[in-house]
């Protein structure tokens, strides 16, 4: 399942990473990763609507009245999958192996206040997205309170 996600302080942003391994060959997971109604399932904020192409637009809702626009900085399938969401930048690779596939997920962005939240919200997600991969019914865990604590205790000794 979900491992942990590390965190890292480099040219004065914060690189948030998590790995997979997925038993699938890297196209099997890229076409979940970048298929629209599964990408709305798991990710937060996508409408689902997306042009899939380097510098194709993704849409998002925050569902408070604000939409916005994700922009595709590089698509190389079936191994990167790379966008920017306003400031901040994702990066997914499929890391091709013997028996699946190791996804290596980025998230690199500015304020490290917000890093226990968001590596709640991106340990949840990735949980969901290998649900998606494995056929498995969506089931959100309601783990968000233990899972930020965490992350606050793993991220206070980070500068």
């Amino acid at each position: 399942m979900n491992q942990f996600g590390t965190l890292h302080k480099s040219n004065g942003r914060y690189a948030l990473r998590f790995e997979h391994f997925f038993s699938y060959k890297p196209e099997d997971v890229f076409r979940v990763i970048t298929n629209p109604s599964y990408f709305s399932q798991w990710y937060p904020f996508a409408t689902g609507e997306m042009d899939l192409r380097a510098g194709g637009k993704i849409a998002f809702d925050d569902g408070e009245g604000s939409t916005y626009e994700g922009i595709i900085t590089e698509l190389k399938k079936p191994h990167t999958f790379e966008f920017r969401e306003v400031d901040d930048l994702i990066q997914i690779s499929l890391l091709e192996g013997d028996e699946g596939c190791q996804m290596v997920f980025i998230h690199i962005f500015d304020d490290k206040e917000m890093a226990m939240y968001t590596a709640a919200g991106w340990h949840r997600c990735l949980d969901v997205l290998h649900q998606i991969v494995n056929g498995h019914p969506v089931e959100w865990k309601d783990n968000s309170a233990e899972l930020r604590e965490f992350y606050r205790e793993e991220f206070d000794r980070i500068g």
